[in-house]
């Protein structure tokens, strides 16, 4: 390796999986949601202007960034050799000093000042002027690196794409090809969480309770299904732009594409409206009274991303109102009226299950030495009193089940209502052992997702429908 040359390396997608202009733009916006207007404010004083100003709104904690290991691997190999190495990005330079002082393998530092915007041309030309063209060897990964490989004595490129590595290789310098991670489809579809579809199975629930299986009902059901999955992996990745940060300090959370850096930001800010689009296109095939409802959804989902979720409480009951909406947009769907035994148990049961979401953030939190659930309002000292909630709201969601029983309503559906009792002692047991895992730290997931591969609640849901079936039948 030459070691008299300078090694001077890119920041965004070169040595981070990521970009730091739109990581600062969604830390931002988690933190207010008057983002977007400041920010298109700052647009015509320029892009290095907007940087600085994002940086200020919402710094991002380098210490979590998805660094590249095999571009640091490169730049330490450089510096046993004696080689020197500057860390030249167009990322603001305040952000460019803290990412150096983590790393602490950087001699020199240079990012865009607030004026100027270090990117392309501007960037070769500061190379050129500061180290002499053919001075320093260069480590990118974008086309607009193409200007500064021209006047580097080597070109090092990272991840590039099939074209972009073929126009670097006719430049005339040495140049070295880096492959260090490469983009997988199945990171795209685990961005779109399709194991989390299986909650809008709730849809189905009106045609089921009215004991309505004509083919157009569940034709209905089943589209509303789809529709309602697609808006709902656009904001499952709105969420989880807004969630970077809380994310990165989630033990298994920050395994997830977008804060491993496995899937782009700018692709998820694509995919999100693109997804959304399509959800609406199906609903529109449902009625306007189901649209009103999947809209009503996606205020309330992107009030809770943007601010609900931070606070104490209305986060849980905010959850368990975005359940009651699936089995809601389910009944528009299919013009069948909601009763209000239904809504009642759903509100109860599914503030149980948000509450022990929440409690089980709380104990992983215990568990890696936090004493607050990163992101949220909750302290280690309420504990207790999360067990509480959740127990408390899932055997009143019991009790509800149990008046319902004895409803006239039930007499005229079922011929021999008594066996519905089965049904509560299930949900008795079901409930108060998911808050027993929860405590002893086994709940890993989200609780419905939890339960779908948990062989207890299969056991469950088979004796939930065996007690209905008899009821029918008997």
């Amino acid at each position: 390796m030459t070691v008299e040359r300078m090694l001077v390396v890119d920041l965004d997608g070169t040595l981070i999986r990521t970009d730091m202009l739109f990581e600062s733009f969604w830390a931002a916006l988690s933190k207010t949601w008057t983002t977007p207007f400041v920010a298109a404010a700052c647009l015509g004083a320029g892009r290095a202007a907007l940087k600085r100003r994002l940086h200020d709104l919402g710094a991002v904690d380098v210490a979590t960034l998805p660094y590249n290991a095999d571009v640091v691997g490169y730049v330490q190999r450089w510096r046993e050799n004696e080689g020197r190495v500057a860390l030249v990005t167009a990322s603001d330079q305040a952000v460019a000093e803290e990412v150096a002082s983590y790393l602490g393998i950087f001699d020199e530092v240079h990012g865009s000042d607030g004026n100027l915007n270090l990117k392309g041309q501007r960037k070769a030309q500061f190379l050129a002027d500061r180290f002499g063209e053919c001075g320093f060897v260069y480590i990118g990964d974008a086309e607009a690196d193409l200007a500064v490989w021209e006047k580097a004595a080597k070109a090092v490129t990272v991840n590039p794409s099939r074209s972009l590595k073929a126009r670097v290789d006719v430049l005339g310098c040495e140049v070295e090809h880096l492959t260090t991670y490469a983009l997988s489809v199945r990171d795209y579809l685990k961005a779109l969480r399709p194991h989390h579809w299986i909650k809008n199975v709730l849809m189905f629930l009106p045609m089921l309770l009215a004991h309505n299986f004509a083919a157009d009902t569940f034709g209905q059901s089943l589209l509303a299904f789809i529709a309602f999955s697609l808006v709902a992996s656009s904001v499952y990745i709105l969420n989880d732009l807004l969630d970077l940060a809380a994310d990165r300090a989630h033990p298994r959370k920050r395994c997830r594409p977008f804060a491993s850096g496995a899937v782009p930001i700018a692709h998820g800010m694509l995919l999100a409206p693109i997804l959304l689009l399509m959800g609406l296109a199906c609903a529109l095939l449902l009625g306007w009274s189901f649209v009103l409802v999947m809209l009503a959804y996606y205020a309330a989902t992107t009030a809770y991303s943007l601010d609900l979720k931070h606070r104490v409480i209305i986060d849980i009951c905010m959850l368990a109102v975005l359940y009651t909406m699936r089995i809601v947009a389910g009944g528009a769907a299919t013009d069948i009226p909601i009763s209000v035994w239904l809504l009642a148990f759903s509100i109860f049961f599914f503030f149980s299950l948000a509450t022990v979401k929440r409690y089980a953030e709380l104990v992983d939190g215990v568990a890696s030495g936090q004493i607050r659930a990163h992101g949220r309002g909750y302290h280690v000292d309420d504990l207790p009193l999360m067990g509480a909630m959740a127990l408390a709201s899932g055997y009143v969601s019991v009790l509800v089940m149990a008046l319902y029983v004895n409803s006239p309503a039930v007499l005229a559906l079922y011929s021999y209502p008594f066996a519905l009792w089965g049904v509560c002692l299930v949900l008795l047991y079901w409930i108060s052992r998911m808050v027993m895992v929860t405590h002893r730290g086994a709940m890993h997931d989200d609780p419905v997702v939890y339960a779908t591969n948990d062989r207890i609640s299969q056991v469950c849901l088979l004796l939930v429908l065996a007690f209905v079936a008899g009821a029918k039948v008997l």
